[in-house]
């Protein structure tokens, strides 16, 4: 298992990320501890979370996710062992997306506190605020940069326009740039990166942490026809994949994971840790099982055929 550099910062990470939109949801505090100790023992260190995690679930006002993460790295005194990425710009009861220079200073000192930390590693624009120049959003975070909160920055959910401004404005100011790009992508979701973000993502050495790496689930096979849906409060969206490409898909990644001994989860990230420009693919656990998916992933090394075989049974053009 090699480390992988996200973009041209000096951040070297093993090729999965842990998504931390479980953390204080779906998993509480000791659950989501048992998590992240196994993730590091196994010899992984990027965790991504957000402001935002999980502010949907009833209770939750956001925040929790980056609060588990915080008493977890204090706890464990692993802060300087481990790569944390989270996010800005969602709603967090102001009532819309914001990536202003006095929302983003305010937000970046919540998150500190709730991760108990007085540096970021990676952070990130979650989503867009098209009513803010992107130069008021770079500056702001080459303020914090310069101060030493945060180390790098990201972006997720930007539009492809808005994207590449935002990489013309960081050379034009000598703002910082982007280092890695978190869009949608999996076996399924295929088009709207590959059509829209790859070539920019590959002409400007945005390296790709990718979210729903697993497509809420349905990648695992866990999720057959309706009836499965009830299985997990997270399969909400698996829905829309129980159709005859989907069904396509999970054929060839049960003849895959058939043939190397493995579960379709695995293979469905190892054919995204194959891709061009994808570092490290997020996906998140709930049980240690899963966990093992993830690392087996890792470390699986998917020949031409069988990454033909994934290819051509999501092909979406």
């Amino acid at each position: 298992m090699k480390n992988r550099q996200l973009g041209k910062s000096d951040l070297y990470v093993a090729p999965i990320t842990l998504g931390g939109n479980v953390f204080g949801w779906t998993i509480d505090e000791a659950k989501s501890f048992e998590i992240l100790d196994a993730f590091v023992a196994a010899g992984f260190n990027l965790i991504d979370t957000a402001d935002v995690y999980s502010r949907w679930a009833p209770g939750n006002t956001g925040g929790e996710s980056e609060k588990i993460i915080g008493n977890w790295t204090k706890s464990r005194s692993n802060r300087k062992d481990v790569i944390i990425a989270t996010k800005v710009g969602a709603d967090m009861g102001q009532g819309k997306k914001d990536l202003t220079k006095a929302y983003i200073l305010k937000a970046v000192e919540d998150s500190l506190r709730r991760l108990q930390t007085d540096y970021i590693d990676l952070y990130q624009t979650h989503w867009d605020d098209v009513t803010t120049p992107v130069e008021e959003t770079l500056e702001t975070y080459s303020e914090l940069v310069k101060s030493g909160k945060v180390r790098w920055i990201g972006a997720s959910n930007l539009s492809p326009g808005r994207l590449l401004a935002s990489i013309e404005a960081s050379k034009a100011h000598n703002f910082p740039a982007y280092q890695t790009l978190q869009p949608e992508y999996n076996l399924y979701e295929r088009k709207g990166f590959e059509k829209e973000y790859e070539k920019i993502a590959l002409d400007n050495n945005l390296s790709v942490i990718n979210y729903y790496a697993l497509a809420s689930g349905f990648l695992t096979g866990k999720y057959r026809n309706e009836n499965d849906l009830s299985k997990s409060p997270r399969a909400g969206d698996v829905k829309k994949y129980l159709n005859d490409r989907g069904y396509k898909i999970l054929e060839a990644l049960d003849k895959v994971s058939e043939r190397y001994n493995t579960k379709p989860a695995s293979v469905a990230i190892a054919w995204l840790i194959a891709r061009p420009g994808v570092a490290a693919p997020i996906a998140s656990a709930t049980s240690i099982e899963q966990l093992n998916a993830l690392v087996e992933a890792a470390n699986l090394q998917l020949d031409d055929e069988a990454i033909a075989l994934l290819t051509a049974a999501s092909d979406w053009k």
